[in-house]
């Protein structure tokens, strides 16, 4: 039995789309279940609440061999660090009393990183939660979305400009999310991995916003450019539109440890370099969104 965990989110809906092919028995836990696309709430066991709520995942786990784990995220937290810790306790209580075997999670690159990392300390320290457990744990690492361009499809559209307090010429990685599903998906199928460890998911390579913006200018036709902002104007943009005081900071924390390097530290390998390439992306996810 497989339980997945955000089914209609953008990685979720992926991963439970690809397992669904598998033959495997399928168990999903959805807030709203009518958000399920018709065929998947015929083909898996829905079991409707929260999964930070310890009786819907006791319920979830129960005869479970592995979980998909992923925190929803909560823009009004009153902290970072309950967003994701606390958000997960009654799960970690659940892999225990139910004896779960193996657990995938979606986390972020930066263990190690000296400085308070905001949003990514957090889901550090929410690995750290679920190893204490005892459970067999595979931490996806990942540096920023390709997909969380789609969160700036109104000034790409109306402006032809994106921003971000990152630098325009600090090359980062960056990965898709259907890659992030597809290395998901495969551990989830497998059952020969045990103990505890992290698997970087680094994209294809390393690009700079500017480079970013040649891409998206060709591939959509019309220029666009990128235009870095002051942390406190991004802080303020983002409490403007009603997300809290701690994870507005969180955001901002996040992204000046991105800016000081905190994505470039794992090293890239065959194994971490993922085929979606941000081109690839832009033509075949952004464009239609752009053009919709």
């Amino acid at each position: 039995m497989i339980v997945v965990t955000t089914p209609t989110g953008t990685i979720g809906h992926q991963v439970l789309e690809n397992v669904l092919n598998s033959g495997e028995p399928i168990r999903v836990i959805a807030r709203d279940p009518s958000r399920l696309p018709s065929h998947m709430r015929e083909r898996a066991e829905v079991v409707q609440g929260s999964h930070g709520n310890i009786d819907v995942v006791t319920k979830a786990f129960a005869g479970a061999d592995s979980v998909f784990w992923l925190v929803p995220p909560n823009p009004h937290a009153e902290s970072v660090e309950g967003a994701y810790v606390d958000f997960s306790r009654p799960a970690c209580d659940a892999f225990k009393s139910q004896g779960v075997m193996r657990v995938v999670g979606i986390s972020a690159l930066g263990r190690g990183m000296p400085r308070n990392a905001g949003l990514v300390s957090a889901s550090l320290a929410m690995d750290d939660l679920i190893a204490s457990t005892g459970v067999s744990y595979r931490a996806l690492t990942m540096p920023s979305f390709m997909d969380n361009m789609l969160n700036q499809i109104e000034p790409i559209k109306s402006q032809g400009m994106f921003f971000s307090p990152i630098s325009g010429d600090r090359k980062l990685p960056t990965c898709a999310t259907r890659d992030i599903a597809a290395v998901a998906t495969r551990l989830l199928l497998g059952d020969s991995w045990s103990g505890q460890d992290s698997v970087p998911v680094l994209g294809p390579e390393d690009l700079s916003h500017n480079d970013m913006a040649q891409i998206m200018s060709e591939v959509l036709g019309k220029p666009v450019r990128f235009q870095q902002v002051p942390g406190e104007a991004f802080k303020a943009t983002l409490t403007g539109r009603g997300m809290s005081e701690a994870m507005a900071q969180g955001m901002v924390d996040m992204m000046t440890a991105k800016n000081e390097g905190l994505d470039n530290a794992e090293p890239r390998t065959p194994q971490s370099t993922t085929p979606t390439s941000f081109r690839q992306w832009c033509e075949e996810v952004l464009k239609p969104a752009v053009l919709a």
